[in-house]
């Protein structure tokens, strides 16, 4: 149960604003949004199930007290790539099938590489589990990108996106850290350690803050075809 829920929390916070949840608002600006919403669940039910079982895999050859240190940093990552933010790139211009299958592709695409695909595989490796890490956030992503469709488009109202962001990488952030205290030996957070630590990661999210300020990611505004 904490390896879903856990699952479920993550995703639901790291898709507000991400790139795949803009273009979850952007099709429901041009199709109906049960379909949308259709196609975006089996193309995350697809992608998370392989990438989940990957993250499964790799504790078959690696020692899991190095994929759990592996897990903790990657979700510090995952917590600056939040306040980073994303932005369309013309994926939902990119294929012109039926709309159900246009949506699918599309999402499936852009899922590859995303954060909320890696933090399959990180989850998926460190709870040593594949279905239930699966069905959480598959579930995570079809709530998040229900609440940006009905709010962006249905309410045609902003999301706090700036706020939810940060709430997400900070989160994320603190889990990461939480995660390498417990797994890395205790002689290794020496008093340097954890000053040079604290002042890379103070700046890193000082300088990605100041960055993502610069970039537009809000929801698209709907001209229905």
């Amino acid at each position: 149960m904490t390896a879903f829920l856990t699952s479920l929390a993550f995703v639901v916070l790291a898709e507000m604003g991400d790139k795949t949840q803009l273009l979850a608002m952007a099709f429901a600006c041009r199709y109906r949004w049960q379909t949308v919403m259709w196609a975006v669940f089996w193309a995350t039910a697809a992608n998370h199930l392989l990438a989940a079982a990957a993250g499964k895999y790799l504790t078959t050859f690696v020692p899991l007290e190095y994929i759990k240190v592996a897990a903790a940093a990657s979700f510090i990552i995952f917590g600056l790539w939040t306040i980073r933010g994303d932005t369309l790139s013309g994926e939902d211009q990119r294929f012109k099938f039926s709309p159900f299958w246009t949506v699918a592709a599309a999402f499936f695409i852009a899922e590859m590489g995303d954060k909320t695909q890696l933090a399959t595989i990180a989850l998926a490796a460190q709870f040593n589990t594949v279905i239930t890490v699966w069905m959480g956030t598959t579930l995570g992503m079809m709530v998040s990108n229900a609440i940006g469709i009905t709010v962006g488009i249905v309410m045609g109202r902003n999301i706090p996106e700036r706020l939810i962001k940060w709430v997400a990488a900070l989160i994320f952030i603190a889990f990461g850290i939480s995660g390498l205290y417990e797994n890395l030996p205790k002689d290794v957070w020496s008093p340097a350690v954890v000053a040079g630590g604290a002042i890379l990661l103070l700046v890193s999210i000082y300088l990605l803050g100041r960055k993502n300020t610069r970039r537009s990611s809000k929801a698209p505004f709907c001209e229905r075809e």
